[in-house]
């Protein structure tokens, strides 16, 4: 095969998971994860319902794909690199956490714990983008003159507190939004670090 039809190929592809990613985030959002099917999805994208499993081989992998894209959407690995105050990424993140989609992340949680499977390692990978594009924005707020490989141990360490406290927040936004404002707790962790950030590499 020519190497225009084999991009012409990728470009379908690429198109059919387009479709079948937006319309499985607008049935989720409108009916939930438990009431969308693949046969309302495939009728809703136009794509063959057949070719949702080969694209994300089963509901979780799509559910995780759609997570995966709302995040990329506000919080891409070029936004880190920018190296904006970290109440700007958080703002990023209370906008995306109050999108109707947002609870996703944790419908599969259960399994990704307790299975050693794709879902679990989809999750593992999932968490891991986040805590690498958190440590990628403290390298680049390093100070000069740090042992590299010291800092960049702290650097790890400190990327997944600050992700599990982000996790956490979400989930008390999600259980208990009457009494916890998200973006307000967010912030506060945000300009809490940003305040003290140097002490990091001490």
């Amino acid at each position: 095969m020519s190497s225009q039809g084999r991009r012409r190929i990728d470009e379908i592809g690429d198109e059919s998971r387009r479709r079948i990613l937006d319309a499985a985030e607008e049935l989720f959002a409108e009916r939930g994860l438990d009431r969308t099917s693949f046969v309302d999805i495939a009728e809703r994208s136009g794509i063959s319902r057949g070719s949702i499993p080969w694209h994300f081989k089963n509901k979780n992998g799509l559910v995780m794909a759609v997570v995966e894209r709302a995040v990329e959407r506000l919080m891409s690995a070029e936004r880190y690199q920018t190296v904006p105050p970290l109440t700007e990424l958080f703002e990023d993140s209370a906008a995306l956490l109050s999108t109707g989609n947002s609870a996703l992340m944790f419908t599969i949680l259960p399994e990704a714990i307790r299975g050693t499977g794709a879902v679990r390692e989809q999750y593992r990978q999932f968490l891991g983008r986040r805590r690498d594009g958190l440590a990628d924005w403290l390298r680049a707020r390093r100070p000069a003159g740090v042992d590299p490989e010291t800092a960049a141990r702290r650097e790890r360490v400190f990327a997944a507190a600050l992700n599990g406290a982000m996790v956490g927040i979400h989930l008390q936004a999600l259980i208990d939004p009457e009494s916890f404002d998200l973006g307000e707790s967010l912030q506060s962790i945000a300009t809490l670090i940003d305040k003290n950030l140097a002490d990091l590499w001490v």
